[in-house]
């Protein structure tokens, strides 16, 4: 039994096509980088083994590299399928790739067919995948109308994106994508993804999208959208607001100082200063607005002056506590809504 070939022309086309497992059969490097969705990653050679063929290839002879390959393959995939796949039953179905759908995922693809199992091989690879990706992301885009959520730094714009799509609102979170929150101090626990891991998770987002709903993003960029949304919250409420969020970024010793210290080329040294003695006293509803008055807030207003023709409507916000998040959230439901009046 010879493993199928399956071309996949779409984003989505996955989903429907019944396979049990997506198997990664390329080095943990390459993984690790980008992926296809819901992918899982059993090496044919891990990164060392890889690189050792490929010095032998190119240092000794084409022929040798193979042998030596073929041995570390047939080896791993053993201990694949006496390991993580022993307990499949004849009936499971699964699909397996490398990066252009060559000797790795045919070697993976040809043992597991003649087990028994219904296997199919990706034709093209995860170059055929990152094809659909940059397609979708560098040429096709949103499918669906974009409204912006806009807002100076503090104005809970990712928690509010999260109860609209709570409400039903369509939503793209481009925060949680890139898993880091867009500021100084945003970085999460897992670090953030590889570019090209990031484009994939974008563009799986794109494509799932309804395009007769409108979709709301955070604004990130003065690429995204064409219309545009603003949450208009006092710096208190924000600097408030700001230092619960960003609780845990506080927990570790030195980050915050460490960050402020990167600002030096930007402010007088007497502020600089000021916000280290802010730090150094866990001052930090005081650092927050002082850093919103001094530092984001004057480029947020630069960038507005800039783009201010995409704004459709100012949304003043008072208060940031659960009561007026959820305020909040149904105001720009509401203007969504009048933005948009069919695709609600």
């Amino acid at each position: 039994m010879q493993p199928a070939e399956f071309q996949l022309t779409a984003l989505t086309g996955l989903a429907g096509a019944g396979f049990d497992a997506i198997i990664d059969a390329r080095s943990p490097s390459e993984f690790a980088e980008d992926h296809l969705s819901g992918a899982i990653n059993l090496p044919v050679l891990d990164d060392a083994q890889r690189a050792e063929v490929g010095t032998i290839y190119k240092q000794v002879s084409p022929f040798q590299a193979r042998k030596i390959g073929g041995a570390l393959a047939a080896a791993n995939v053993a201990r694949h399928v006496a390991g993580p796949l022993a307990g499949h039953g004849g009936g499971w179905r699964p699909l397996v790739y490398c990066w252009r759908g060559g000797q790795r995922s045919g070697a993976f693809a040809t043992i597991l067919a003649q087990i028994g199992w219904r296997t199919a091989r990706l034709s093209g690879g995860w170059k055929s995948w990152r094809a659909l990706v940059l397609d979708q992301v560098e040429r096709r885009g949103p499918p669906a109308p974009v409204v912006v959520l806009d807002g100076n730094t503090g104005a809970a714009k990712t928690e509010i994106l999260h109860l609209l799509a709570a409400r039903g609102v369509q939503v793209v979170d481009l925060e949680g994508l890139a898993n880091h929150r867009g500021s100084l101090f945003g970085a999460r626990p897992g670090g953030q993804p590889a570019q090209k891991l990031f484009e994939t998770r974008l563009a799986m987002a794109l494509a799932g999208l309804d395009p007769a709903r409108p979709v709301v993003v955070e604004a990130e960029s003065s690429r995204i959208g064409g219309l545009a949304l603003r949450l208009s919250v006092p710096v208190t409420a924000r600097a408030a607001y700001t230092a619960r969020a960003y609780a845990d970024a506080v927990l570790e010793p030195g980050r915050v100082e460490a960050t402020v210290a990167r600002l030096a080329p930007l402010h007088p040294a007497e502020r600089i200063e000021d916000w280290r003695t802010l730090a150094q006293r866990r001052e930090w509803a005081a650092l927050a607005e002082g850093l919103m008055r001094h530092h984001y807030d004057p480029r947020y207003e630069k960038h507005r002056a800039r783009h201010g023709a995409l704004e459709r409507a100012v949304i003043g916000v008072e208060r940031l506590d659960a009561a007026g998040l959820e305020d909040a959230a149904a105001r720009v439901e509401a203007a969504v809504a009048g933005l948009h009046p069919q695709g609600l």
